[in-house]
């Protein structure tokens, strides 16, 4: 959900109030991560900012501030343009050169191992036990208290 179109239909305003309605939601919150989970999109479905009570991760699981991809795009055309000022251009050597370190980077501090060995979420579970993993949280949720309902503005 990138580009004009979405902006044009008020996707920064729909995505507040998706962040609204789960930072204030007054129920135990988990989160699971099956695939890519990046920028914003990690805060809205309720990243380790909201603090769940427990947050998962497959092994297929990706995190980061945004995919390898875009940041090595991003930065490949900041440095594009540069050198466009100054009338040069790149080989395609001097981009792979530019891109492959960021890559890599993002290939490394995406991986799940990476962000349990930090402590970043509660553990990699196999897929085939996210129910049983689930379940026993959803069990251990109810021995805590619920605190009180603060919602805040909510503007529609």
């Amino acid at each position: 959900m990138v580009g004009r179109k979405y902006e044009a239909g008020g996707i920064a305003k729909d995505g507040a109030k998706m962040v609204n309605a789960v930072a204030t939601a007054n129920v135990p919150r988990f989160t699971v991560l099956i695939g890519g989970s990046f920028g914003a999109g990690n805060y809205g479905m309720c990243g380790r900012a909201y603090q769940p009570r427990q947050l998962w991760m497959w092994p297929n699981a990706r995190i980061s501030v945004m995919g390898g991809e875009q940041a090595a795009n991003v930065l490949l055309t900041v440095k594009r343009d540069q050198l466009w000022r100054s009338g040069k251009e790149l080989t395609k050597e001097e981009e792979k050169k530019i891109t492959e370190p960021i890559l890599k980077k993002y290939e490394t501090e995406g991986n799940p191992y990476y962000s349990t060995a930090r402590i970043w979420d509660d553990g990699i579970i196999d897929p085939i036990d996210t129910r049983m993993v689930l379940g026993l949280g959803i069990s251990a949720s109810l021995n805590a208290p619920i605190p009180d309902w603060r919602p805040g503005v909510f503007r529609m």
